[in-house]
């Protein structure tokens, strides 16, 4: 039997998402606009409920290509809120956008939103070995700092919350609790 982390039970796109990705360094500008898009969408829902809208998002954001999401305007945004494969909120909606324009600037600054992002861990994964899922905080002095610098930068939805659980996803911090078969594997 497998001992995966508490909240990866039930759901089969939920458990998928445990094994295969949650945890898992990511170095691809778009997958990481894709994770920063879909931790915000997430707010105030749950995981699954955006799991679930994943491959809506994907095709509803271009591929999550930072350049043409960056372009849209308020007609594609009010298309958007229509979508229901997607969360209809427009402040949601125009982060997104206003995050695809930041990455954009990121780019010039730093090469690539994937340098600028891993810099916060100087390029290498937070390693935990939280016991139980009460241990694992919800924000970190690491998603604060990251939080403050994106607000500074323009991003919005990036509060320490979702900066933390941004940095689950794409890798930055490895969260799985220590009995998780997922804990002991690098990637």
């Amino acid at each position: 039997m497998i001992t995966r982390c508490g909240w990866a039970t039930g759901d089969p796109l939920l458990i998928a998402y445990h094994d295969t990705e949650w945890g898992v360094p990511v170095h691809d500008d778009r997958r990481l606009f894709e994770f920063l898009t879909l931790e915000g969408a997430q707010a105030g829902l749950s995981w699954i409920t955006i799991l679930k809208k994943r491959a809506r998002y994907r095709s509803a954001f271009a591929g999550f290509d930072p350049a043409v999401v960056a372009r849209f305007d308020a007609r594609r945004r009010a298309r958007l809120m229509r979508d229901p494969g997607v969360v209809r909120n427009r402040l949601k909606i125009a982060s997104s956008v206003a995050n695809a324009r930041a990455i954009l600037e990121i780019r010039e600054a730093f090469g690539s939103f994937d340098a600028y992002v891993w810099r916060f861990v100087d390029g290498v994964p937070i390693r935990h070995a939280w016991r139980s899922l009460r241990q694992v905080p919800a924000e970190t002095p690491v998603s604060r700092q990251m939080s403050r610098d994106m607000r500074a930068r323009g991003f919005s939805f990036v509060g320490p919350t979702i900066c933390y659980a941004f940095m689950q996803a794409v890798g930055l911090a490895n969260d799985h609790v220590a009995r998780c078969f997922r804990s002991r594997r690098r990637t």
